[in-house]
């Protein structure tokens, strides 16, 4: 909180023996009252006060005394013996540094003290929500005000003091004495008053007006633009819980309460609930504006709110609001013993539940009211874990390492609860991952994650969470897709918002045969419960519109992307090989490596692999040798695709499109001694037998290239992996290209076109690897098929 006097420096001018006569008087007055209300006074500042509280609802109370106080004593005084003051409140991180402090919290509450206005109390938006339901007082908001030093305005409030006369006296900004933005009463003149009042009649006529020529004139339906105009009446989005605890490390328990009040809410199959992934691009310390949050996220409605934990005590404020209007429409303040987190917890779930009129069926409610532990140190190692979970799957940035810190706090946190049951979840949902991925692809570590699935099933075997954990272990383990696919029809009943379920139900609908098209609306349906999903939007940018040609669908997904990561380089450069791809046309990509690496130079590596196949379209000999440069010792891809090639192997590429064949041999002789390596570790997967047998067509051994390529299609077959299939039966077509079979070429092509494919125009019209087939009416005709209407 910062306290000024208003006029100090100008009084001290004209009378410096009352000035200061009143400055020690202001000082006893307000040192009576800090104490009475917690307030730690860090330091005055000439006529100022900084002070510390440790909840913002004391520090308003301790506001209103002030102002209350000085309210009673200068009616009896003359003007210039008067004590006024402005206070401006702040909530926020601040640092102690000898005997001071400093952070943004501090620097904020300076910036708001001046708006106040005389006798005023100014408080910030995230100190409203705190107190909007716990203070016996009034709010006024404020238009957006732009503050020193501060980037974006500033939602502001005032508080309406109880003594005011009459809801006329309002504050207006205007400039004082030391540049200051200060407030004063207004004072309109009845004749501009008379003007006022006939410019709002006129204007409330011409809006009248126009809403008709709207209405009735020339009506069109409403914007796509406008989420939240279309945003469903009950759905809701649960923003992180600001952590007011002193101790940082309490972040990770703000985070789990506001998670779990998440999980409560998405259980309910009558409400639309945002998941957590999407949220949590709105952590607190980051302005908010929850107009365009809820324009952004497709909801109605936003639940904020704090966590202030000590060691025995827990306080929770939650509020509720419109995010279409900014209407505030419920908010609690809870004060218990810190067991009782949970219950409190499902109290606020229920209550937002009743406040947006959702149906609650019996067993809705009675999950809601299941604690998850009762064991608060359990609960902060399962949400310490869960947070790493979530930032490695959605940012792939943790590693190995990161993942093993996952389960090791997970079972930790079983250890101390045995019953835990969302721990067992999250348990395998690490070990399937570290599975999947490749990290640990052994079968000591899918049994581990299979243990964990047992353990689940014993505590609760009905639960959406068992399925979904059972769904993840069979499809990661065992590619069993319908065996997965029962098991998240199960999850969804009683899961109805969890994206995950949508998420995972479109990844394994794509790779079954004839389900393309239906995985993609499912994983649609995952985006919208989970917008800001950057993985979930760049599978579908990069694999389902574009293995299905809807480029324009996959150009706006990216952009979808983009904003949420204007910093990523590969979406960047994804985005603009689209235009290679739909139209042939190179200079989008061309043109963004080039920006790229002008201005990034570190980031070349990670767009190698598109910065290859531009080159090679451009038949650029010079350019692709630097991306392959670029690429270090990694294997390179020229497609959306599993299928990589070695750098042996791409400089043989370079050297049969420069028509150099000797140096083209020599480099396919060394590409196929290290494939052969590889084959022989993974004897059974298709994608590096059609490498090898690109290899060996390049060499001229065209039983042996032919006798790989059909091996690569049986192993995969399409009726397994209608998604991979496909591409196995693409490199049958281009491997019998280059040994001269051009009509098992164009055979196999004819099927490899098909949707969804990730064969495009761009690429059969100018990649050199398709060089062989030119010329061929049944190629071009082909080609043809795929240009662009």
């Amino acid at each position: 909180m910062f306290t000024d006097m208003v006029g100090y420096t100008a009084l001290s001018q004209r009378n410096e023996p009352l000035a200061l006569e009143l400055l020690e008087e202001h000082r006893r007055i307000l040192r009576s009252i800090f104490p009475r209300f917690n307030g730690t006074e860090i330091k005055t500042i000439g006529d100022a006060f900084l002070v510390e509280f440790q909840s913002a609802l004391e520090a308003a109370q301790c506001a209103l005394e002030i102002q209350r106080t000085l309210a009673k004593r200068n009616p009896d005084v003359s003007s210039e013996h008067r004590i006024e003051l402005r206070i401006g409140i702040h909530v926020g991180d601040v640092v102690h540094r000898e005997g001071d402090v400093y952070g943004d919290g501090v620097n904020i509450a300076s910036r708001i003290q001046p708006v106040a206005g005389i006798g005023g109390i100014c408080i910030s938006v995230d100190v409203e929500r705190q107190i909007h339901n716990a203070l016996e007082a009034g709010f006024e908001k404020l238009a957006p005000i732009e503050l020193k030093n501060v980037e974006v305005p500033m939602d502001l409030f005032r508080i309406v003091l109880p003594w005011e006369r009459t809801p006329e006296v309002r504050s207006e900004i205007r400039r004082g004495e030391d540049q200051k933005s200060e407030v004063r009463r207004s004072d309109v003149s009845p004749t501009r008053s008379k003007w006022v009042w006939t410019a709002a009649i006129v204007a409330a006529l011409l809006l009248v007006v126009i809403a008709a020529w709207f209405l009735f004139g020339r009506y069109h339906a409403p914007s796509r633009s406008s989420v939240a105009a279309e945003a469903p009446a009950k759905s809701i989005a649960v923003l992180p819980f600001d952590n007011l605890s002193r101790d940082p490390d309490n972040a990770f328990f703000a985070d789990g309460v506001q998670d779990e009040i998440l999980t409560d809410l998405a259980r309910i199959a009558d409400l639309k609930v945002i998941s957590r992934t999407s949220v949590m691009h709105y952590k607190s310390g980051i302005a908010r504006n929850l107009r365009e949050i809820g324009e952004q996220l497709g909801v109605a409605h936003v639940l904020e709110g704090s966590v202030q934990r000590s060691p025995n005590r827990v306080r929770v404020n939650a509020q509720l609001v419109d995010a279409r209007t900014d209407r505030h429409l419920w908010a609690q303040t809870y004060d218990r013993d810190l067991v009782d987190v949970f219950a409190i917890q499902s109290e606020i779930a229920k209550t937002i539940a009743d406040q947006l009129q959702a149906k609650l069926s019996p067993s809705e409610k009675s999950a809601i009211e299941r604690p998850p532990t009762n064991d608060i140190t359990a609960f902060d190692l399962y949400v310490r874990a869960k947070d790493l979970i979530v930032t490695a799957i959605a940012s792939s940035t943790i590693g190995k390492a990161g993942w093993l810190k996952a389960i090791d706090l997970l079972n930790q946190a079983v250890a101390r609860d045995p019953s835990f049951f969302q721990a067992y979840c999250s348990l395998e949902d690490a070990h399937d991952q570290l599975y999947q991925i490749g990290y640990d692809h052994t079968s000591a570590r899918l049994a581990l994650a299979e243990a964990a699935v047992e353990a689940a099933s014993r505590l609760r075997p009905n639960a959406g969470e068992t399925h979904l954990a059972r769904a993840r272990n069979i499809y990661h383990g065992y590619l069993d897709y319908d065996g997965a696919l029962g098991e998240l029809e199960l999850a969804r009943q009683t899961l109805p918002n969890d994206s995950r379920v949508f998420e995972l139900t479109g990844y394994i609908q794509r790779r079954q045969q004839g389900r393309y098209e239906e995985g993609t609306r499912t994983l649609e349906r995952a985006i919208d419960l989970d917008p800001r999903n950057v993985l979930v939007l760049r599978q579908i940018a990069a694999f389902n519109y574009h293995r299905l040609r809807r480029y324009a669908d996959a150009k706006s997904a990216w952009d979808r992307l983009l904003a949420i990561t204007p910093d990523d380089v590969i979406a960047k450069a994804d985005r603009a090989q689209v235009d290679l791809d739909w139209k042939g046309d190179t200079r989008p990509l061309h043109q963004m490596i080039h920006a790229i690496r002008a201005t990034n130079p570190a980031a070349a590596q990670s767009i190698a692999d598109r910065w290859l196949p531009c080159a090679l379209a451009e038949r650029d000999a010079a350019a692709a040798n630097n991306a392959l440069m670029a690429s270090g010792e990694h294997e390179i891809g020229l497609a959306s695709e599993n299928v990589l090639f070695s750098r042996p192997f791409v400089e043989g590429v370079i050297a049969r499109m420069t028509k150099d064949d000797a140096k083209a041999r020599s480099a396919f002789t060394a590409a196929r001694a290290d494939q052969e390596k590889i084959i022989q570790a993974q004897p059974n997967y298709g994608p590096p037998l059609c490498v090898l047998g690109l290899i060996d067509a390049g060499l001229g051994r065209k039983e042996e290239a032919l006798r790989e390529g059909r091996r690569a299609v049986e192993l995969l077959p399409v009726q397994k992996d209608g998604a991979e299939g496909v591409v196995m039966i693409k490199y049958l077509a281009m491997i019998a290209a280059w040994i001269g079979d051009k009509d098992l070429a164009c055979e196999q092509l004819a099927i490899a076109i098909r949707p969804p494919s990730n064969l495009s125009y761009g690429e059969l019209k100018l990649m050199p690897l398709w060089d062989p087939l030119r010329g061929d009416p049944r190629f071009e005709k082909i080609v043809a098929s795929l240009a662009p209407k």
